[in-house]
């Protein structure tokens, strides 16, 4: 059986209110179009999340409302406190509790460019995997049947985009 991790990078969020708490970040304009524009391109390869991990934040949780808003049948998300500005162990684990075959974690970075690179044996050709811009998606699967079986360097990226390449 084959796993699949769909990796997602919140979208741009606004720093227009220097009193607002950084958890509390909205997306601006940018990072809404941005989102949608992910929801669209999940919706067009038939990735379809099972389950979905998501940091708590405020900037997260817009992203995965307007990423589902353009697909079909979505599962509701677990709004975790623990993602929220997480190291890649911390992702990893929570990652293992998972049982849908198909999950969608949605968090910050440095964690989720870090998460990307240590959980593939071989990274994305793409110029940007590395750095993992704001709402970037990586879709990563595991040769495996339970995500408690799986470890850093074991799976390979099969697809990863930027927003700015579809919009």
């Amino acid at each position: 059986m084959t796993l699949t991790l769909i990796l997602t990078r919140h979208a741009k969020s606004s720093w227009g209110d220097a009193d607002l708490d950084d958890h509390a970040r909205p997306l601006n304009k940018r990072g809404r179009a941005s989102a949608k524009a992910i929801g669209r391109w999940l919706a067009s390869k038939g990735y379809m999340p099972e389950a979905v991990l998501c940091s708590d934040a405020e900037r997260t949780r817009e992203t995965w409302a307007l990423i589902a808003d353009k697909l079909v049948g979505v599962p509701k998300a677990s709004y975790l406190r623990e993602l929220y500005l997480a190291d890649p162990k911390v992702m990893l684990d929570s990652l293992r509790s998972a049982e849908a075959p198909v999950v969608m974690i949605v968090a910050h970075n440095p964690g989720s460019a870090f998460m990307a690179r240590r959980l593939v044996v071989e990274p994305h050709p793409h110029p940007k995997f590395n750095h993992y811009p704001t709402a970037a998606t990586a879709v990563i699967e595991f040769d495996t049947d339970r995500w408690e079986d799986i470890d850093w360097d074991t799976g390979r990226v099969v697809d990863f985009v930027v927003p700015r390449e579809l919009i």
